[in-house]
């Protein structure tokens, strides 16, 4: 049964090369992902700090400090501590529903504004804050900016992509989002330090600074070929975007195609309602799968919680942050060589290279803490550094696989016609399921224990088999030509029909 294919380009055809336009036009859009990391790597290391939670959280402070017979494993439950870091993705699963409206009518560029926007403001409360309330909203703040950029820069990194660099274009989000995270957990590492006990303020306030990268890159930024087709009759402007963004003056193979894909977009008119059809039936499953599957490898368990679980493990409040910069670190580079190759070997190749990888750490990670670690006092320091070492290899195998590829390969599956409403699913299911393991993760370890990675870890296999069966390549496919890689799998073909008479696929 053969589950891959190996698709002779039909971008083949098109002209053009990576420019310096598009590569800085990317990186500034790509400080979308900067906010999100930074968000996930501060609100984990400003959750394990004493003072911190002496003021917003005086029961978990208690618990921690005082009480001698509570498990290790639940030291930190507290709902009200879990809705701190959780509040942003119901905010941002929201504002991305609205954010597809957006990008769709006024473009992708207006979309990534207003989230810089908004996380601004977000940054700014929270840094000030007085009281859990104040704490509250500005996370909401957060997490509507989070919704806007999300939404909006995987497709805006996509579409000003040329096909044969989209892979590494569009993995630069979530290299942004381990740059975020890292410089994070540097902060955290700096501000807890501080005697006074106002480091968290500095940690808080300082998201300022990509949120405020964000907002003012945004002001300059090109707006997409794709986009100026799909909200305006001239197409010249379209043209003159696109042979600058490649560099060439024959664009019109290209444009051509977009232009035929703009017809077809403009003849749908509730696209939410369009995509429910069965010739999407592929693309559907997959911006409901990937973003499910990606949130339960247990990464943002790791993200959020990190120096919450060195804590628990033994080692103290600046061992726990040290630790968490060094997964960071490991993160990036992991997610950087998966710039480099993810256009060379393909999508497919990574997932099953990391999902393995994951898998057998989650399986070492959950042994040695069930052997070591009971509910009361500490391991060794060797199975601490142990359980750190495995933490990291896990951490460079979702870097290099489902970290980057989980927002890579939703963002160039879909035709223009639903393109911003599939992608809008794809960020609400990931924040939805971001949610519900945010807000039971802490509770989770209580009950479960060392068995919570074993419980990853089986969701790490379910996915890689997916993967196997279900998802084509998409390496080298023009964006406006992705349907032919259903068209030619062994199962999606059975669903959507020979649809693209033009679709051409060889088989190796």
């Amino acid at each position: 049964m053969a589950v891959g294919l190996a698709i002779s380009s039909a971008g083949g055809r098109y002209n053009g090369k990576m420019t310096p336009f598009v590569l800085l036009s990317c990186m500034v859009a790509a400080t979308g992902g900067v906010i999100f990391g930074y968000d996930i790597g501060i609100s984990g290391g400003v959750t394990s700090m004493e003072p911190f939670l002496k003021k917003f959280f005086p029961e978990v402070y208690t618990r921690m400090k005082s009480d001698k017979k509570i498990s290790n494993y639940c030291k930190f439950d507290s709902e009200l501590l879990t809705s701190f870091t959780s509040s942003l993705y119901i905010a941002g699963l929201l504002a991305s529903l609205f954010a597809s409206l957006v990008t769709r009518a006024y473009g992708r560029k207006p979309s990534i504004l207003a989230g810089g926007a908004a996380f601004l403001a977000g940054s700014a409360l929270n840094g000030a804050a007085l009281n859990i309330y104040m704490l509250i909203l500005g996370r909401i703040l957060l997490g509507v900016g989070v919704g806007f950029a999300n939404q909006a820069v995987p497709l805006y990194l996509s579409e000003m992509a040329p096909a044969k660099h989209r892979g590494a274009i569009n993995n630069g989000f979530q290299f942004s989002v381990g740059i975020g995270a890292l410089s994070a957990n540097l902060i955290n590492y700096g501000t807890e330090k501080i005697k006074a006990g106002w480091g968290w303020r500095i940690s808080l306030a300082m998201a300022a600074v990509p949120a405020s990268m964000l907002t003012l890159g945004a002001f300059f930024l090109p707006e997409t070929p794709n986009s100026l087709i799909q909200r305006s009759t001239d197409h010249q402007r379209a043209k003159q975007m696109l042979q600058r963004i490649r560099g060439v003056n024959d664009v019109e193979a290209e444009l051509e195609d977009l232009i035929k894909a703009n017809n077809v977009s403009k003849t749908i008119k509730h696209p939410f309602k369009k995509i429910l059809e069965r010739m999407y039936r592929p693309q559907l499953v997959m911006a409901i799968a990937i973003p499910f599957f990606q949130q339960v490898t247990g990464i943002n368990v790791i993200a959020f919680y990190a120096p919450i679980l060195f804590r628990t493990i033994g080692l103290g409040e600046s061992a726990s942050l040290l630790s968490a910069v060094m997964t960071g670190v490991v993160g990036t580079i992991s997610t950087f060589i998966s710039m480099l190759i993810v256009d060379k070997f393909g999508r497919r190749a990574l997932f099953m290279v990391g999902g393995i990888q994951m898998l057998v750490s989650q399986i070492m990670i959950g042994g040695v803490m069930a052997a070591q670690l009971g509910d009361h006092g500490g391991v060794s320091k060797g199975y601490a550094y142990l359980v750190l070492v495995l933490i990291c290899i896990y951490v460079a195998g979702f870097g290099w696989s489902w970290g980057p590829l989980g927002w890579l390969v939703p963002s160039e599956i879909f035709p223009l016609e639903i393109r911003s409403a599939g992608q809008s699913i794809n960020v609400v299911v990931n924040f939805l399921f971001t949610f519900i393991v945010a807000q039971t993760f802490l509770a989770m370890l209580c009950h479960f224990k060392s068995g919570i990675f074993f419980f990853f870890g089986g969701w790490v296999s379910v996915m890689t088999v997916f993967v196997y069966l279900f998802l084509p390549e998409t390496k080298n496919v023009p964006i406006e030509k992705m349907e032919m890689v259903w068209v030619e799998h062994w199962f999606w073909r059975r669903i959507v029909g020979d649809f693209s008479k033009d679709a051409k696929i060889e088989a190796p």
